[in-house]
């Protein structure tokens, strides 16, 4: 996990991104109707990528501005730190953060993609987001914990050891 100001910085900003564009890539297939047993175009990805070039951004801003640190919080109930194992530690934690952030980024997707562009009235704004809630936290949850987590700190570890600092595990 990351130490210092710059491993924390930079971890935030690979988590955002890998996030930002698995879930994207989730949303833009659900969306062209396609299921596992139907194979995914190669412009599923390129849809997603222009999507998540600006949802990232949403991501960061807010994990850092309350995701991390409610997630951080609701992770301390659970686990003691210098007792549990550090991989129980990592999956209460992730999980937790994803509780707060899905909400958030499922209110902000309800509405830049249906209430903004008029596809639902402002009205039905409740119903759209907990929909986006309950189809995006099964896979947010899963693609936090078994892909852009796992990504994101394999990634920081070797630029850390790179520069030659070895704080980051």
């Amino acid at each position: 996990m990351p130490k210092t100001p710059f491993q924390k910085i930079l971890f935030g900003l690979l988590m955002s991104v890998t996030m930002a564009y698995g879930m994207e890539v989730f949303n833009v297939a659900v969306k062209e109707g396609f299921t596992p047993a139907t194979v995914m175009p190669a412009s599923v990805f390129r849809d997603a990528l222009y999507e998540a070039s600006f949802m990232c951004l949403f991501v960061f801003l807010f994990s850092n501005l309350w995701g991390n640190r409610i997630g951080q919080a609701l992770a301390k109930r659970i686990v003691m730190e210098e007792k549990d194992n550090p991989f129980f530690i990592i999956v209460v934690t992730s999980s937790c953060t994803v509780l707060v952030m899905c909400p958030t980024m499922s209110l902000v997707a309800s509405l830049l993609f249906t209430i903004f562009p008029g596809r639902a009235p402002s009205s039905q704004l409740p119903a759209v987001w907990a929909g986006t809630i309950l189809k995006n936290f099964p896979m947010a949850l899963l693609w936090n914990l078994f892909a852009a987590g796992p990504l994101s700190r394999l990634v920081l570890k070797t630029i850390c050891k790179r520069k030659g600092d070895s704080t980051a595990t």
